[in-house]
C-alpha cells in the first residue's frame, strides 16, 4: 500500500560523508568540471570510509559505463545534431506552425510543439533549448512576444527533452536502478505529454491575458490547405521519430538499435536532399562528442560515489531524517519533490540521477511507491528544476544564446514552473498516470 506506516531508522553520518560533500561544493563553486568534482569527492569518501579499496576505483569507472544500454546515449545525441544539420528540425517547425495556425498565439504554441518533437528524438533538454531557440526566439519577438518571455517559453518547452520518451534521462535512471529503459519510455508517454500540454496551456493563458500574438482568423479550407502543404514538403522528417517510436514500443528494436537506425536514416535523408555533405561529418561528430564528453565521465565517476554512499548508510540516513520529520507519505513525497527541484536547479540531470536515485528510492520503497512511478516523478521534478528561478539550467542556456538577462527570463518563467509543478504533483500522487500503459506486472 502506498500509504503504509513508516518506521524511522537511526543512522548517523560522520566526516566520511560531510567532508567529501564540502569538497564537492567547494570544487563546483570554483568552477571545476562536475565530473572532476564528483571524482574527487568519491575518492575522498572511499579513502575515509574504507568503503572500497582505492585501487579498484579505476575498475569501477570502466565497469560503470561498460553497459550496452549506455550506447544509446551518444546515438540519440548524434541524431539530434544530425537533425539540425540536415534541416529536418525546420520541417518540424513548419508542420507545428501549420497545426497551430488556427489559434491565437499560434506561433508560441508551435514553438512548444517543436520542442516536444525535437525532444522525442534527441532526448536532451539543453540541445533542444539551443536548437529550437535559434529557430524561434527572433520570430517570437517579431510576433509580438517580449524577448524575456520568448526565452522563457523556449526554456520551458525544452524541458520536455528529458520528459518525453525516448529520453537519455530514462536510459540512465534505468541503468542505475536496474529497470528496463523501454518500460520507462512506455510509462513516460502520458506524463511527458501532460507536461507538454501544461506548457501549451500556460502560453495560451498568458497570450490571452496580454494579447501578444494575434492570428487565429483563418478559414477551414485555408487551414487544411496550409497543413497539407507543410506535411507534403516535410513528411520525410517524420520518418525518424516514426522509426524510433515504432521500433522501441513494438519491441522490434532496443533503444540502442533505434538510436543507431535513426542516425543512419537522418544522415541518409540529408544526403538525398543535398543538405548534408561528407565535409559536415567532422563538425557534427565533434559537436556530439563534446556533449558525450560531459555526460559519460559524470556517469563513470558517479558510480563509485553512489556505491560509497550506500555502504556508509546515506540512503538509510536520509530515510531516518525524513521519517523523523513526518511519517505521512504525502509529506514525504512532497519533500522528495522539493529536493529534486532544488537539485535540478543547480546541477545537470546525469549526476542528479546517479547520486540521488539510490538515496531517494529506499524512501519511495518504504511508502510503497511503485518504482516506475518513482522514476517518472523523479525525472519530471528534475525537469521542473531546469526552469526554476533563479538557477535553472535551461534559463542559462537561452540567456547565453540570446544575451538576455537571466533575471528577466527567470521572472517570465514563473507561470510555466507553477503549471509544470501542478502536473508533477499529479504524477506523484496518482500512480495511474505513470502505470496505465504498462503491462499488469509493473502495476
Amino acid at each position: 500500500m502506498l500509504w503504509q506506516h513508516l518506521q524511522p531508522q537511526t543512522i548517523e553520518l560522520g566526516w566520511d560523508f560531510y567532508g567529501p560533500v564540502l569538497l564537492f561544493v567547494l570544487l563546483v563553486a570554483l568552477a571545476v568540471p562536475v565530473w572532476a568534482a564528483i571524482g574527487a569527492a568519491a575518492s575522498l569518501m572511499l579513502v575515509w570510509s574504507g568503503a572500497l579499496p582505492l585501487s579498484l576505483v579505476g575498475e569501477k569507472l570502466f565497469s560503470g559505463i561498460d553497459a550496452f544500454a549506455l550506447t544509446a546515449v551518444p546515438l540519440f545525441i548524434l541524431t539530434g545534431d544530425a537533425l539540425v544539420r540536415t534541416g529536418l528540425s525546420r520541417k518540424f517547425l513548419d508542420v507545428a506552425e501549420a497545426l497551430t495556425q488556427f489559434a491565437k498565439g499560434g506561433f508560441g504554441s508551435a514553438t512548444v510543439l517543436v520542442c516536444g518533437m525535437f525532444a522525442a528524438i534527441s532526448g536532451s533538454d539543453a540541445a533542444g533549448a539551443a536548437a529550437v531557440g535559434r529557430m524561434t526566439i527572433d520570430r517570437l519577438v517579431e510576433s509580438g512576444y517580449p524577448r524575456p518571455y520568448a526565452c522563457a517559453l523556449v526554456a520551458a518547452g525544452a524541458c520536455t527533452g528529458i520528459l518525453i520518451p525516448p529520453s537519455i534521462a530514462y536510459i540512465i535512471i534505468g541503468l542505475v536502478l536496474g529497470i528496463s529503459a523501454s518500460t520507462l519510455f512506455l510509462a513516460a508517454i502520458i506524463p511527458g505529454l501532460a507536461i507538454l500540454v501544461s506548457i501549451l496551456a500556460t502560453n495560451i493563458i498568458m497570450n490571452r491575458l496580454y494579447g501578444w500574438e494575434g492570428g487565429g482568423n483563418i478559414g477551414l479550407s485555408d487551414y487544411f490547405s496550409r497543413l497539407w502543404g507543410a506535411l507534403k514538403s516535410g513528411w520525410y522528417a517524420f520518418i525518424v521519430p516514426a522509426i524510433i517510436f515504432y521500433g522501441i514500443f513494438s519491441g522490434r528494436l532496443t533503444p540502442t538499435e533505434a538510436g543507431a537506425t535513426a542516425v543512419v536514416v537522418t544522415i541518409a535523408i540529408g544526403f538525398i536532399l543535398g543538405t548534408m555533405k561528407l565535409s559536415d561529418f567532422p563538425a557534427m561528430f565533434v559537436s556530439s562528442a563534446k556533449v558525450n564528453g560531459v555526460i559519460i565521465p559524470i556517469i563513470a565517476f558517479s558510480i563509485p560515489l553512489a556505491e560509497a554512499l550506500a555502504i556508509i548508510g546515506v540512503p538509510q540516513g536520509f530515510v531516518a531524517v525524513a521519517t523523523g520529520i513526518s511519517d505521512e507519505p504525502w509529506v514525504l513525497i512532497m519533500m522528495m519533490i522539493l529536493v529534486l527541484i532544488a537539485a535540478g536547479c543547480v546541477m545537470e540531470t546525469t549526476p542528479n540521477i546517479v547520486i540521488l536515485a539510490p538515496i531517494l528510492k529506499p524512501l519511495a520503497d518504504n511508502i510503497g511507491m511503485n518504482e516506475i512511478q518513482f522514476c517518472i516523478m523523479m525525472i519530471t521534478a528534475l525537469g521542473v528544476g531546469f526552469i526554476t528561478p533563479p538557477l535553472g539550467l535551461n534559463l542559462f542556456v537561452v540567456s547565453g544564446l540570446t544575451g538576455e538577462s537571466i533575471l528577466k527570463i527567470a521572472a517570465r518563467a514563473v507561470p510555466f514552473v507553477l503549471f509544470m509543478l501542478a502536473v508533477t504533483l499529479l504524477i506523484a500522487y496518482v500512480p495511474a498516470i505513470s502505470t496505465t500503459l504498462l503491462p499488469e506486472i509493473y502495476k
